[in-house]
């Protein structure tokens, strides 16, 4: 299978996939019971492509690790800001709905509602594609690894959407269609990445530093703040344990792909 074809593969997995899955926990009572566990999981298959995999590649890649630690943090900054920026755009007293959605317990990583959720997702798709496609010209290996803490961390935070979205008034049809259009944002950045990084090969350990940091301001900013709502111990070791499972399958995975 090609280069592209696997990036084509992999965005599809990364964005359509994560909807449809999303769609099964956020719409039906029962599958919500699991969403603390697979947030968990979620954040062991981040943290893990992070440390494991990304930046130890994009390490071998670059002359300068200085520079590449500062973009990382410069990506973590950045982040920041942009979710910022959408909290402001979208609150203009102390008490909004951005805020009363951050501070509940299955949406405390979002603040948007509307049309406006789909402006960020579809931007953030977008860069997902992008990354995926920087990842797989670096190496097939580091590409399949980065697609599953892709595809980990999109199905919580479609979720947390689905619910944003029918909390603004859509209804469950119209919410996971547009969840879905939105989500092929990444098909389009993994395309528009492969044509243009194979020309810009100096850019790609910037752009898995991006990668890295935006997987680690998802896991430390947005989804472990949730876990401490739950401080029960039973419920501390459930988390623990889920998130080395996650980092344990990175872990395998790579293991396994190095070994094939």
């Amino acid at each position: 299978m090609s280069v592209l074809l696997w990036i084509i593969v992999a965005s599809i997995c990364g964005g359509a996939l994560s909807v449809v899955c999303a769609a099964v926990f956020a719409l039906n009572p029962r599958a919500q019971h699991y969403l603390s566990a697979m947030v968990s999981y979620a954040i062991g298959a981040m943290l893990g492509a992070v440390f494991l995999d990304i930046l130890p590649e994009a390490i071998k890649l670059t002359s300068n690790v200085a520079v590449l630690s500062g973009s990382v943090l410069f990506g973590i900054l950045l982040f920041f800001i942009l979710e910022k920026l959408v909290l402001w755009r979208h609150c203009h007293q102390e008490h909004c709905e951005a805020h009363e959605l951050l501070e509940s317990e299955h949406d405390h990583d979002h603040g948007r509602s509307g049309m406006m959720i789909m402006v960020g997702d579809t931007f953030h798709n977008f860069v997902d594609g992008v990354i995926i496609a920087a990842a797989f010209l670096t190496d097939m290996h580091l590409g399949i690894v980065t697609g599953l803490a892709i595809i980990a961390h999109e199905i919580p935070q479609e979720v947390g959407d689905f619910a944003i979205l029918l909390h603004s008034g859509y209804s469950k049809a119209r919410a996971f269609q547009l969840n879905l259009i939105s989500s092929f944002a990444s098909v389009a950045g993994g395309v528009l990445g492969y044509y243009t990084l194979q020309t810009m090969q100096s850019w790609i350990p910037s752009l898995l530093a991006l990668a890295a940091a935006s997987m680690i301001y998802v896991a430390v900013a947005d989804l472990i703040p949730g876990l401490h709502k739950r401080a029960q111990l039973r419920d501390t070791l459930e988390q623990v344990g889920l998130i080395v499972l996650g980092v344990a399958t990175v872990g395998g995975l790579l293991e396994m792909l190095m070994s094939s």
